[in-house]
């Protein structure tokens, strides 16, 4: 059930992006599969440009082998996740799949407005942008403040300017004592 979810999410985004069908066509009848625990789901690329089950799933050229903690790196961005996967199988071909997940988009905006109309579409996905923003900036926020208290408030962390001075009296007493120790030796 999770391929087809996941087969139709990509074939909807590939149909409003003709760029990213005409470059997957050169490898019309290859078949990808991603690996990320608990899961595995294949696809082949589709004569248009599209995705298709795999004709024989036993039968792949690219294999992507994601890590358990991809859900949890999404947020941060698909190059996160990318920069972590493990890629087996044809380099052209997971080249040209890894182009085509880095710049395909999902214009929400777009299929929102099919439902309700576009000026209401147009408001839900400002306000969601903003929502977004503000969890974004709340976030900021709490660790700035968080790392504050715990510098500062109540001293567990040392702050970086002192950890930077002590760094430096630390070296200036090792040239010190390395200038003591050249003078007894001389004596």
């Amino acid at each position: 059930m999770f391929d087809q979810v996941f087969l139709a999410a990509l074939n909807h985004l590939l149909e409003g992006a003709n760029w990213a069908r005409a470059r997957l066509v050169a490898f019309a009848g290859r078949r990808a599969r991603f690996d990320m625990p608990p899961f595995a789901f294949g696809f082949e690329i589709a004569q248009d440009g599209g995705v298709t089950p795999p004709s024989d799933p036993g039968v792949t050229d690219v294999i992507i082998r994601l890590p358990a903690n991809t859900p949890f790196l999404l947020p941060q961005g698909l190059d996160k996740v990318m920069a972590q996967a493990a890629v087996e199988g044809s380099a052209e071909f997971a080249t040209e799949l890894s182009f085509v997940f880095r710049n395909l988009r999902w214009d929400a905006e777009e299929d929102l407005a099919k439902l309700v109309g576009d000026i209401p579409a147009r408001r839900i996905v400002q306000g969601a942008n903003r929502c977004i923003d503000w969890q974004k900036q709340a976030a900021t926020n709490f660790a700035e403040n968080l790392a504050e208290y715990l510098t500062l408030e109540n001293p567990l962390l040392v702050p970086r300017a002192e950890m930077i001075a002590l760094r430096d009296a630390i070296d200036r007493l090792n040239a010190d004592l390395n200038r003591t120790e050249q003078r007894l030796a001389a004596l």
